[in-house]
This record gives C-alpha cells, sequence and structure tokens, in this order.
C-alpha cells in the first residue's frame, strides 16, 4: 500500500471517528442544554439526566479515540491544534468534567439548593462544550495565525471574532435540535408533548443560523469551496446535507421520530464532511503564509507507523463498535427513575 493512499485512509479514519463523537456526544449535549428549559420539576430534570446517564461516558471513548488516532497519525497537527487552541480546549476539558461531576453528584444530597447548583453546571457545561466545539471549528476553517515551524502567533482573543462565533451559535443549535429529537424518543407523556413543541422552534432557530452560516462562509472563506470547484462531484454533499435538513420536520410530520433522529445524524455527518472537503489536503491553514500550512504530507508520521496503526484500527474499532452497540440495546427504550438512577 502506498504511502499516500495510507495518509489518505487515516484522514478518512480521523473524520469517522470525529463524525462518531459528533453524532453521540451531540445529542448528550444537546440534552444538556435543553435541560433547563424542558424539565419543570424534579423529576422530570433526573429524567433528562438518565436518558443520557448509561451512555455519556461511552459516547466520549470517540474524542478519547479521535485525539489519539491524530497524535499518532498526524503528530505534527496534533502538536499545532493542541498548542493553538490550548486554552479553549483546556476550558472544553473542564466543561466535559462539569458535566460528568453534574450527573454524578446532582443527587447525592436532597437539597433544592445543592441539585439547582448542579443543574445550572450541567446546562453550562453542555452548552459550553457544545460552543467551543463550534468555535475551533470555524477558526479552523477561516485559518489562523500560524508563522513558521507551525507556531501559533495569534491570541485567545483572535479566535473569537465573528465567524467562529458564528459557527459555534450553529453548533449550539444543531445540537440542541439533535438533543431534542432522542429526548422525544427517549421520553413519555407530558414531558415529551413538551419536547415534542420544542423541536418546531428549534429546527427554525437552526435553519436560520445554517444558512447565515453559508453565506458567512461563502464570504469570508472563499477557499472552502476550492475542491467542490475542482471535483464537481462533490457537490452531492452539500445538497445532500440541504436534503437532510429539510427531511427533519418532514419525519416528525410522519409521526417517525426514529427516521427524524437518523436524519439529524446524517445532518451532523454531512456537516463534518463538508468540514473535511473545505479544509483538505490541510489540517490547518496559515493566514500569514500558506507555507506555513499543516497538510497532510508535513503533518504525517511515517509509512511503517501508519500501517501498523491500520492494523490495530482494524482490530480496535469493531470492538469500539460493538460496544457502543451492546450499550445502545442494553439501554432502549423510554427512560425510567429507578434506586440507581442519578
Amino acid at each position: 500500500m502506498s504511502y499516500e493512499l495510507l495518509t489518505f485512509i487515516w484522514f478518512v479514519l480521523l473524520g469517522v471517528l470525529l463524525v462518531g463523537y459528533a453524532i453521540l456526544d451531540g445529542f448528550d449535549l444537546g440534552v444538556g442544554i435543553l435541560h433547563p428549559f424542558i424539565a419543570k420539576d424534579d423529576r422530570e430534570r433526573r429524567l433528562v439526566m438518565n436518558s443520557i446517564g448509561p451512555l455519556w461516558d461511552g459516547n466520549e471513548v470517540w474524542l478519547v479515540t479521535f485525539g489519539g488516532a491524530l497524535f499518532a497519525a498526524f503528530p505534527v497537527a496534533y502538536a499545532t491544534v493542541f498548542s493553538s487552541f490550548y486554552t479553549a480546549f483546556f476550558l472544553l476539558l473542564t466543561c466535559l468534567i462539569g458535566r460528568a461531576v453534574s450527573l454524578e453528584f446532582r443527587s447525592k444530597v436532597h437539597s433544592a439548593a445543592w441539585r439547582k447548583l448542579w443543574d445550572v453546571g450541567f446546562f453550562l457545561s453542555s452548552f459550553t462544550a457544545a460552543f467551543l466545539l463550534g468555535v475551533a471549528g470555524g477558526n479552523v476553517m477561516a485559518g489562523m495565525e500560524l508563522g513558521p515551524k507551525y507556531h501559533y502567533e495569534g491570541n485567545l482573543l483572535s479566535q473569537v471574532y465573528w465567524y467562529p462565533l458564528l459557527v459555534g451559535c450553529l453548533t449550539v443549535s444543531l445540537f440542541a435540535l439533535h438533543g431534542a429529537i432522542y429526548l422525544y424518543l427517549k421520553t413519555e407523556h407530558d414531558l415529551q408533548a413538551r419536547v415534542r413543541r420544542a423541536i418546531n422552534p428549534l429546527f427554525y432557530v437552526f435553519v436560520g443560523l445554517y444558512v447565515l452560516v453559508s453565506i458567512a462562509t461563502w464570504w469570508h472563506v472563499p477557499h472552502a469551496t476550492e475542491n467542490i470547484a475542482k471535483y464537481p462531484v462533490l457537490w452531492i454533499v452539500p445538497i445532500l446535507n440541504a436534503l437532510a435538513v429539510l427531511n427533519i420536520p418532514r419525519a416528525m410530520h410522519l409521526g417517525k421520530p426514529g427516521y427524524a433522529f437518523f436524519t439529524s445524524s446524517m445532518v451532523i455527518a454531512a456537516f463534518a464532511t463538508l468540514f473535511s472537503v473545505a479544509i483538505f489536503p490541510n489540517f490547518m491553514l496559515s493566514t500569514i503564509d500558506p507555507a506555513y500550512n499543516v497538510t497532510l504530507d508535513n503533518a504525517r508520521s511515517s509509512a511503517g507507523t501508519l500501517q501498523t496503526m491500520l492494523i490495530i484500527a482494524i482490530i480496535g474499532i469493531p470492538c469500539v463498535l460493538s460496544y457502543t452497540v451492546i450499550i445502545y440495546w442494553i439501554f432502549r427504550g423510554k427512560v425510567t427513575l429507578e434506586k440507581n438512577s442519578y
């Protein structure tokens, strides 16, 4: 197998891992974002938390695996990404820890003030994590101030201008919609009816931001469409993305929430694919000089390393998939409260 083919395979595999994380932890974060607005009493708040209680830690495995694979397959990209977003990723890690702590600690003390504290922590951690992921994606799309030896010469303030913030808002709205559809599948009675009423407004907010970000990307990030212009067959990605977006309300109208959840998952997958198409063959673009771009060629490990990793991936990825399928099968159906529930 050629070095170039191995490199491309690992670029695709990283995309698969990122899509898996975004779909699975996306609805976890969406549930956290909706938590204070959907649930009206303590019992319903516990139901909302327990809808993701058995799943959230397994979903994060995809992010850990993505980070490990990026480190091993493209060490230069790993070093540049993590050093450039050091403060933001530190905050993201704090949010992911905060979400876990909120879930675990909330019901340890029977006090309204105690539970309110962790409810706020659950919401803020989920919202901020989703927002930061979008801001990071927006910065990577638009390019960053990378200098010689791929050293980031900007600062945190230069990462929070209007375009990444707009992409962050889009990510929050998408995850909130994804989480609402998931909650509709997992809840019953009044809570389910309330979730159903929230889905349409969430969809309209998402579509509005989707259109706005698409226009902003076309204007502010012109290189994002270069690969599509070069290879017209790639137009199928944005077309399928738009069709998937429009299919969400159709599926809900038909009374097929499972189909709607699958469709929202495909919207996330299409966005991730669009992101990959927009940046390929780069990992990070330099706004200082294209010579400082972090590309697949200058960021990759040796051919031997990539080949060894591929063998490990062929063995390991089915294990991760099997674990995910088994967990979701065990905890299928409507969420209920038991003695050991959160």
